[in-house]
C-alpha cells in the first residue's frame, strides 16, 4: 500500500497538470480529474488536503519545472545565442503542434484564470516564471551580456515567446513562434556581440 500512495499522488498530479494546461483551471472538474487519473475518489483530498487550489499550484510547479529543464537543455546545447532562442521557440511550437493546438503554456493557462483570485496559485505561477527567467538570464549573462542588461533581455525573450505562443494557438499555426524567436534570437546575438 505504501508504494501505491506516492504513485497515485503522482498520477493525479500529472493528470492535473495536463488537464489544466489544456482546459484551464475552471474548465477542469475534479470528477474528470479522478476519472482520467483512475484514482480512488478519496485520494484527492488525502494527497491534496488543500483541494483543487493546492493541486493546481503543485501541478503548475511540476509542469513548469519539467519544461524549464527542457529549456535549459536547449539553451546549453545550442551552437550560438540566436540558435538557442530559436531552439527554445521550437520547443514550445513542437509541444503546441503535437497537441493539435490544444495545449497552451503550462503556466499561462492557469495564471490567466486564477492569479487575481488565488494567492497560492498566483505565487506558484510567479515562482515558475521566475525560474524560467532566472535560467534565461543566467544563460544570456553567460554569453557575456552584463547582468543589468541580461535580465531585461530575458524578460523580453520570455514575453515574446509567450505572446507568440498565444497567437500560434489561436491561429493554429506555429509561424508566429518561429518569426518572433528568429527576431529575438537576432536581438540577443547582437547584444552578445555588443558586449
Amino acid at each position: 500500500m505504501a508504494n501505491t500512495r506516492p504513485e497515485t499522488r503522482s498520477k493525479v498530479l500529472r493528470t492535473a497538470a495536463a488537464l489544466f494546461r489544456r482546459q484551464g483551471y475552471h474548465g477542469t472538474g475534479l470528477n474528470q480529474l479522478l476519472s482520467e487519473s483512475k484514482a480512488p475518489k478519496g485520494s484527492l483530498y488525502f494527497h491534496f488536503p488543500g483541494g483543487k487550489e493546492q493541486l493546481a499550484a503543485e501541478a503548475v510547479t511540476l509542469a513548469a519545472a519539467e519544461l524549464g529543464a527542457q529549456m535549459r537543455e536547449a539553451l546549453e546545447h545550442a551552437t550560438d545565442p540566436a540558435t538557442a532562442i530559436v531552439t527554445v521557440g521550437n520547443l514550445f511550437a513542437g509541444q503546441l503542434a503535437e497537441s493539435g493546438y490544444r495545449d497552451g503554456c503550462p503556466i499561462a493557462t492557469v495564471a490567466m484564470e486564477t492569479s487575481g483570485d488565488n494567492e497560492q496559485i498566483r505565487e506558484s505561477c510567479s515562482n515558475a516564471y521566475g525560474a524560467w527567467l532566472a535560467g534565461l538570464t543566467l544563460r544570456i549573462h553567460g554569453w557575456g551580456v552584463p547582468q543589468d542588461e541580461a535580465a531585461p533581455l530575458a524578460e523580453l525573450v520570455l514575453s515574446g515567446i509567450q505572446g507568440a505562443l498565444l497567437l500560434a494557438k489561436v491561429q493554429q499555426d506555429c509561424t508566429p513562434i518561429h518569426q518572433v524567436t528568429a527576431r529575438l534570437g537576432t536581438l540577443v546575438a547582437a547584444s552578445v556581440r555588443a558586449a
